[in-house]
């Protein structure tokens, strides 16, 4: 089976309406250049305001679903495209996550993941906004392919990875926003991007599956998002990546047959020690304990 993804990789703009209506028009163009399963970037609808820490922020959350998975849903059944959208979740007041929502090609809204590790960094303010998700690890099979959804900082985690893989994922899609800060850049920016591409090609080859990552670009404030949203196949190779400045459509073609050969030839799943592996749910392995 062979399924186009497409990764939209936009900017901030002034308005939430001003931003769903641009994601709107592209995601037509997607699905008219054949993708069936098409995913926006962290917090699409908003600048990422988590550079700082500004109460006012909070009205910017809405429920899940809500208006935006409504509009989305109704968009992904006319073109017969699932849809991952990240949304700012109010779920009650002083209770926020950090949200993406699984619309399946038919318009219905499948379910949410919410990001389970949050940061907190110099332009990262995350833990101020957001609670740790409390969903499980999951796939949904919709009409297009199984996916499994995790966001940005859950990047990092090889836990996450396996996990979302191990409830049968085929692709692993991170919507994300990430970028450099000028204090930073000069003598950190490679390697800091070449630390977030590895990982990831990494965990698409501890699982077995395609991992697509897709990031926002522009300047907000003092914080250069660096772009390069990219797809990588089960053996980390980068199929497709983007540019570092520009808005644009990423369309690649998956074959999923190749989840399965190479699970076959590489059975990392049929090799786990599980019986050895109860240390990771401690915080660390230290001696006093």
């Amino acid at each position: 089976m062979r399924i186009t993804l497409g990764l939209i990789q936009g900017r901030a703009f002034p308005s939430p309406a001003e931003s769903l209506a641009w994601h709107t028009e592209r995601i037509r163009a997607a699905a008219a250049d054949g993708a069936k399963i098409i995913v926006l970037q962290e917090l699409f609808l908003t600048p990422y305001f988590c550079r700082s820490e500004d109460p006012a922020w909070f009205d910017a959350s809405e429920p899940i679903p809500g208006p935006t998975t409504d509009t989305l849903g109704n968009v992904a059944k006319e073109l017969g495209v699932v849809i991952v959208a990240s949304l700012f979740e109010r779920r009650a007041a002083g209770l926020y996550h950090n949200t993406a929502a699984v619309i399946d090609a038919d318009g219905r809204y499948l379910g949410k993941y919410r990001k389970m590790h949050i940061p907190e960094d110099p332009g990262f303010h995350e833990k101020f906004y957001f609670t740790p998700g409390d969903l499980p690890y999951r796939t949904w099979e919709t009409r297009h392919g199984r996916i499994g959804v995790l966001i940005c900082w859950d990047q990092w985690y090889p836990e996450a990875a396996r996990l979302t893989a191990l409830s049968g994922a085929d692709i692993l899609v991170y919507p994300t926003a990430i970028g450099w800060l000028p204090s930073e850049k000069a003598e950190l920016g490679i390697a800091q991007h070449n630390a977030w591409e590895t990982v990831q090609r990494g965990h698409a080859v501890a699982n077995g599956c395609y991992v697509a990552a897709i990031n926002r670009v522009g300047t907000e404030g003092e914080t250069e998002f660096w772009g390069q949203s990219f797809v990588a196949d089960p053996y980390g190779q980068i199929v497709t990546r983007a540019s570092v400045d520009r808005e644009e459509n990423v369309l690649v073609e998956c074959d999923l047959g190749l989840v399965e050969s190479f699970r076959r030839i590489w059975p990392f799943f049929r090799d786990r020690r599980i019986e050895t592996y109860g240390g990771i749910t401690r915080r660390f392995l230290d001696e006093t304990v």
